[in-house]
């Protein structure tokens, strides 16, 4: 692969507008000192997970409290049963806004924020219908795209490989858009994929996610990427001990394994949070569903020093064309929840 120079390419990125994950979040208006209780209840993963939760912690959590010095109060249950516990514990004793992280908190944010109707309760990446509750949810298909792209223009094999978490299909959707990527790229190339297992635990195994990275590998893979929590962060290492490329998830990952991290698809999961609780300090949180895509930067390929020297011109331009084309309506990545199919 034909690489470019990290100054060129820098420029570059700055020219065509490509995302930076790592870019200032802007809010409508500043911030006020209002009488807010902020709180987050992470999910089983914790808090320092380098992946989904850090995200939250970092980007929104701590950001907010270094923005304005007000104080976020936060828990890291370890185990279902105490999400519902937290979020209930955090409204009797008056903390609103509450973010709830993760699909796997939809069940408890329902009893709580049935329970405890004048709390604010947002929830990130899952819907909770009900009129105290802000969802935050993303087209996790549209970033995954994206990087499909880029994989298929990194592999030299013709094959690339997808290691997904938990057997469930919003993993799917991430699998199912980056096979739309490969393919848009090149039709007759081969993705191998796997999932870790069906149960929660498959977010936690890196162990099982070097295994199949390894099979993954063995059997002609030359990029892999990873939606599976911190499992993925068996799958970098693998890569990188076998001299392949990874393609990180959720938070910006290139810095885990620099130089063989070839991007990571990114959520902007921190930035509902932080814009929950700047929202509830201006007087001005409402309840709803916000969905994230593309086009609102809220998922994307993330570009940084560490990945600068993987990635082509040739590559960065077809990113932005892809990108573009998304935005405009000419490309539509089909979503696996939308009907449990991927046709390519």
């Amino acid at each position: 692969m034909k690489n470019m120079k990290r100054s060129h390419l820098s420029g570059l990125i700055k020219k065509t507008g490509l995302a930076f994950i790592a870019s200032t979040f802007l809010l409508v208006a500043p911030i006020a000192q209002a009488d807010v209780k902020p709180a987050v209840v992470y999910d089983t993963a914790g808090k320092n997970d380098k992946s989904f939760n850090e995200a939250v912690y970092v980007n929104g959590v701590m950001k907010f409290m270094n923005d304005t010095g007000i104080a976020v109060t936060e828990l890291e249950p370890t185990n279902e049963a105490m999400m519902e516990q937290s979020l209930k514990k955090f409204a009797q004793r008056g903390y609103s806004p509450v973010i709830a992280v993760g699909f796997t908190m939809a069940n408890a944010v329902q009893a709580a924020a049935e329970e405890y109707p004048d709390t604010q309760f947002t929830i990130i990446d899952m819907v909770v219908d009900l009129p105290n509750v802000q969802s935050v949810i993303y087209k996790e298909h549209e970033g995954s795209f994206l990087v499909g792209v880029m994989a298929a223009m990194a592999s030299s094999s013709g094959t690339v490989g997808f290691v997904g978490g938990m057997d469930i299909p919003l993993i799917s959707r991430f699998e199912c858009g980056y096979k739309q990527g490969v393919a848009h790229h090149d039709s007759s190339m081969n993705v191998l994929a796997q999932m870790t297992g069906s149960t929660p635990a498959a977010w936690g195994n890196p162990t099982k996610g070097g295994e199949i990275t390894r099979s993954q590998v063995e059997n002609g893979a030359d990029v892999v990427y990873a939606a599976a929590g911190g499992t993925g962060i068996g799958v970098y290492q693998t890569a990188a001990d076998m001299g392949v490329l990874a393609i990180g998830v959720d938070s910006n990952q290139n810095y885990m394994q620099p130089g063989t991290m070839l991007t990571s698809m990114y959520k902007k999961v921190g930035l509902a949070a932080y814009n929950s609780f700047a929202a509830a300090a201006n007087g001005n949180w409402q309840a709803g569903i916000s969905v994230n895509g593309v086009a609102q930067d809220g998922v994307g390929a993330a570009m940084d020093e560490y990945n600068a020297d993987l990635v082509s011109a040739d590559m960065l331009a077809a990113v932005n064309t892809a990108r573009d084309a998304i935005i405009a309506g000419d490309i539509v990545v089909h979503d696996y929840m939308s009907d449990n199919s991927c046709p390519l």
